[in-house]
């Protein structure tokens, strides 16, 4: 799932391309798509997008209610689009194709200049649009989560301890933090040196210090690189897995700190990946299935495995 660093990447890439234009013409290619029904969609055809903006992991592009002449008055209407795993967002000239499948096809968005493609490469359609108007309205959507960047320490650690979670769980919580997915949480916790297991409210000050201090410098450092990769151009090659990620997407690949296999927890349809002498003193976590499968064979430490 795209999240903090990638969605900056696609807003500036967005603030670019479609602000200050006039959408001529938005096409659903399908009906799943589309979440909310009033407004109705066809409402932000004719209207120029006055801006773009984030909540979360969600990318709004900004309407004025009226065309122009627009009455400052009115709310503004606000489409929210939600790429959850597999949405991505393309943008090609005039008469230039996608470049994906019908089948993966989920809206077009048609401007003078060009077309914003909105795909999803899987089967589940769990990406979304939703179309509202004013500003609560958008606020109900935003789960609450501070902005990890912007945080002061104070902030951080209320967030942090407002549940008693296990770090991996709390740093990708929305209500807590936002932008934060399984990805740089896994580049997180490293660079932290913590183990993602570890209880967020059994921190030491100085722990907590490392994981505030690596959480800016990590989605820091990635949006940085990832707008460098970018070029200027629009993204293309969105994706959770970067060969220059410590232990996310790495599985018994070396640690690029201690040379170490990472290692792997695997639940639901998530995965958590750590490396055992830099975050657990060498101890490998149990993975629940393979844990339960091994019982007393399973081996308690990296010396062991």
């Amino acid at each position: 799932m795209p999240e903090l660093p990638d969605v900056v990447v696609y807003l500036e890439a967005l603030t670019r391309h479609i602000a200050g234009r006039r959408l001529e013409r938005l096409t659903l290619h399908s009906p799943f798509v589309l979440r909310t029904v009033d407004p109705p969609i066809t409402a932000v055809e004719g209207r120029i997008v006055r801006g773009v903006r984030r909540i979360g992991k969600r990318i709004v592009l900004v309407f004025d209610q009226d065309p122009p002449p627009a009455d400052p008055a009115l709310p503004a209407l606000f489409l929210v689009i939600h790429l959850m795993i597999a949405g991505r967002l393309r943008w090609r000239e005039p008469g230039k194709k996608s470049g994906m499948g019908p089948k993966l096809m989920l809206a077009s968005f048609v401007f003078e200049h060009g077309t914003l493609f909105f795909t999803e490469a899987s089967s589940q359609k769990r990406a979304s649009l939703m179309l509202v108007r004013g500003e609560a309205a958008l606020h109900a959507l935003d789960p609450g989560g501070v902005e990890p960047l912007e945080a002061t320490r104070e902030q951080f650690h209320e967030a942090l301890t407002r549940e008693s979670h296990t770090l991996k769980r709390s740093l990708t919580d929305p209500h807590l933090f936002s932008g934060i997915g399984n990805a740089y949480s896994d580049e997180i916790l490293h660079a932290a040196r913590l183990s993602p297991l570890k209880l967020s409210r059994t921190l030491t000050d100085e722990e907590f210090g490392r994981l505030y201090d690596a959480t800016r410098a990590t989605l820091t450092r990635w949006t940085d690189l990832l707008r460098a990769q970018t070029g200027g151009k629009f993204p293309e090659k969105v994706t959770a897995f970067h060969e220059e990620m410590a232990v996310h997407g790495r599985f018994k690949l070396p640690c690029p700190a201690c040379g170490t296999p990472v290692q792997r927890i695997v639940y639901a349809s998530n995965e958590c990946n750590y490396c055992a002498v830099c975050q657990t003193n060498g101890r490998l976590l149990a993975d629940r299935s393979l844990s339960r499968l091994l019982k007393g064979d399973w081996p308690r430490s990296i010396d062991e495995l």
